[in-house]
Formats: C-alpha cells, structure tokens, sequence
C-alpha cells in the first residue's frame, strides 16, 4: 500500500472567506475547534490560511500601560525573518478581515501526492497543516500532522503481506529466493536466502518505504557477493 494525500486527508474542511471580518474569523475557529483555517477567494481557490496565532497578534500588541513599546522577543524577529510564516506581526495586529490576518500564500498540496512529499513540506515550511487542492487552486481538504501519523498504526499483518507478496516474491529477484518477512510493532525482520549479496540491499531498501514500516532488519544470507557495500551479518 503506497498511501497518497486523498487517503488520509479530511475532505469535510472549514474554511473562511477572505472577508470575513476578524470576529467571525475567531468565532470559526472556536466553533469549529480547529486551531487553523484555509482562505479562499469567490471561487474556492485557496489564497491563504490562517491560525490562532495570526488572531492573537491583536492581543500581543495592545499596549498594557501608556507608551509601552513594546517589541516581540529576538527569538521570535529571527525565526519570522528567516521564514514564510507567520509574517509581520504589528501588521497583523492592525487587521479586520481574514485578507489581512493571513499567511500567504498557502503551503499547499494536491490529492495524488506522496506521504513522503508532504511530510517533507511540513518540515521544510514549519507547518502543521497543508490545504489540499487540485490543479485549479481549488479546494478539495486539509491534511495534518495528525493524519499523516496514521500511516503508522497499519497492522503487522498487513504490512508483513505486503512485503512478502509485492516485494520479496517479485519476479526480480533470482533464483534460490527463499526470503521471508517478519514484523513486529512495525519492524521488519528480512530473513531467508537470496542469490545475490546486491538483491539483499535492495530489498531492504524498497521494503523501507512501505507504508507502516517503522524500521528494516536485514538477517538476508546470500550466495554472490556482488555488492561492496558493508553490511550487517
């Protein structure tokens, strides 16, 4: 099983028009209990998002006391400086609709992607979330750090078949094969006998990216040693 993005995304989204002004914004957001939201325009075509932190900017700039001036921290200046998100900060504060809270533009992603790839958008971008949308900007759901976690709970069983059926019996390895998998909470034990030293690594290499695999060991024997590279015996 190679899961995409439409597998596990949420397709039933909340959304908020550019705008909405910034109370109904915060109700959205309340009701809804969700700690962000994405903007679309007239068309559902995603221009933005925006999060609890984009509204709390109103607060975190509202003086406590006459001429306080206050300054965010340098942490907090660097990391917004160094980065997409989060923006200016003062300008947000001074914001009424979701046009003028918002991060744009949007982190986004489409339904076929990889897990890998939008794992990997996350990381890069800092986000926890990524709007889905098809090839118009339009959108089609949300996808999180929670539901990209769910790759991980896919049974033992399942992911053992999959190995052994789609991987280890392919008709690319030569012949002896008599490689066989074990998992346990999402480990796999290769173990068996393969003619080549190189066919071993390889099916290391492709079992690890299986949907569910936590981690690969290789107790594979082999009769060729045509691969130099080090391995674990």
């Amino acid at each position: 099983m190679h899961a995409k993005v439409k597998d596990l995304m949420t397709t039933q989204v909340t959304s908020i028009n550019d705008t909405a002004p910034f109370k109904e914004v915060a109700e959205s957001l309340i009701t809804h209990q969700v700690s962000a939201l994405p903007v679309i325009d007239g068309e559902r075509r995603v221009i933005g998002i925006i999060s609890e932190a984009d509204l709390l900017h109103k607060e975190e700039f509202k003086e406590r006391y006459y001429r306080e001036n206050y300054r965010p921290p340098l942490s907090t200046r660097l990391r917004h400086r160094l980065s997409r998100k989060g923006g200016d900060g003062r300008a947000k504060a001074r914001g009424d609709t979701a046009a003028e809270l918002m991060t744009a533009p949007a982190i986004t992603i489409q339904p076929h992607a990889s897990i890998v790839s939008a794992t990997r958008l996350m990381i890069e971008h800092g986000v926890k979330r990524l709007p889905v949308v098809n090839a118009d900007g339009l959108l089609q759901g949300i996808v999180s750090r929670h539901d990209l976690l769910k790759v991980f709970v896919r049974s033992d069983p399942d992911i053992a078949h999959e190995v052994d059926e789609n991987i280890l019996r392919h008709s690319l390895w030569a012949e002896p094969n008599t490689a066989t998998a074990t998992v346990t909470h999402g480990i796999v034990t290769l173990s068996g006998h393969m003619h080549r030293r190189a066919d071993t690594h390889l099916a290391t290499r492709i079992t690890q990216r299986v949907n569910g695999v936590v981690d690969v060991i290789n107790n594979l024997e082999w009769d060729v040693d045509d691969d130099p590279a080090p391995t674990k015996r």
